[in-house]
């Protein structure tokens, strides 16, 4: 190895401190020594790192593109050693999270800029899933905690799961769309003569599962909800949206909220770990969404 993070140490104290002298004192080492090691990496690269003509230490251009991307390895290498003690701790080096398509992603980074301000070292990584995809990400060890999971639990694991709360489904449509004109609550038979916009579960082990589907009916499947609020509002088909979603997109005059002879039943969604092996950024989230007002904000 011709170059070593300490010799990397060196160079960036120099150009920092402006000379030898100050970075000997600065890296708490004789002035002899930081000479030395400036030597040595010259030696090693056969490049002349500093131009030593004037009373500054000046890097030359060579010098000046190894201090650039060296200070990356350095950060890396300071980021590195704070999660390897941040684990001895018992802090995940990362923590992978599913997070339901009821909840907006977006709801969470309030409590994902607090976590980050605790320094934990922990790298976070969200998947967004759909449907039985929540628990499958769980059941195949995709993902260490599952929010806004709803349904059964998988067999054949011990996860502990904690009610976040309900989230209201309501049927809508584009405004200009004919049930949207059609007089008194919308039956079954009604719907059945109508397309359907639903969402692909993004299970890849467990079957898949479906909601707000009649037998029958003609379905436009798409990957994502955004994507299922555009064809809705694009006059695609009709389908059930968490009333956070309906309300905003038909105070916008975008969406047509319907009254439904059989409305859906609130959809309860929990938060999910594996207690056996939650590390402790798992438990930090588990203990921030114990926050009533948080869990409301998940679903407002």
């Amino acid at each position: 190895m011709k170059l070593t993070l300490e010799a990397l140490e060196v160079l960036d104290a120099i150009d920092r401190r402006g000379s030898f002298a100050a970075a000997a004192e600065e890296l708490h080492r004789v002035p002899s020594a930081i000479t030395y090691s400036v030597q040595q990496a010259e030696e090693a690269l056969d490049v002349l790192l500093f131009d030593r003509r004037g009373h500054r230490a000046r890097l030359t251009d060579a010098g000046r593109e190894l201090l650039d991307e060296g200070r990356h390895l350095l950060r890396a290498a300071a980021d590195l050693e704070c999660r390897v003690r941040q684990v001895a701790k018992g802090w995940e080096a990362e923590l992978r999270i599913a997070v339901d398509t009821l909840i907006g992603m977006e709801k969470l980074y309030g409590i994902v800029t607090e976590f980050y301000e605790a320094n934990t070292g922990t790298r976070l990584r969200f998947l967004h899933e759909v449907l039985g995809g929540t628990w499958d990400a769980m059941a195949s060890g995709r993902a260490d905690l599952a929010i806004g999971a709803t349904g059964d639990a998988p067999a054949g694991a011990a996860y502990t799961a904690r009610p976040l709360g309900h989230v209201e489904m309501v049927l809508v449509a584009a405004p200009w769309h004919p049930l949207a004109k059609a007089p008194g609550p919308v039956t079954e038979a009604l719907l059945l003569e109508h397309r359907a916009v639903s969402i692909a579960d993004s299970s890849r082990l467990l079957p898949p599962r479906t909601a707000g589907l009649l037998s029958g009916q003609d379905v436009l499947t798409v990957a994502s909800l955004d994507a299922k609020v555009a064809a809705h509002v694009a006059g695609l088909g009709i389908g059930w949206l968490p009333r956070w979603i309906a309300e905003r997109e038909a105070w916008a005059g975008r969406l047509a909220i319907l009254e439904a002879e059989a409305p859906r039943p609130p959809a309860e969604i929990v938060v999910a770990w594996r207690p056996a092996t939650a590390g402790k950024a798992a438990k930090w989230f588990v203990k921030r969404l114990e926050d009533p007002l948080v869990a409301a904000s998940l679903l407002s």
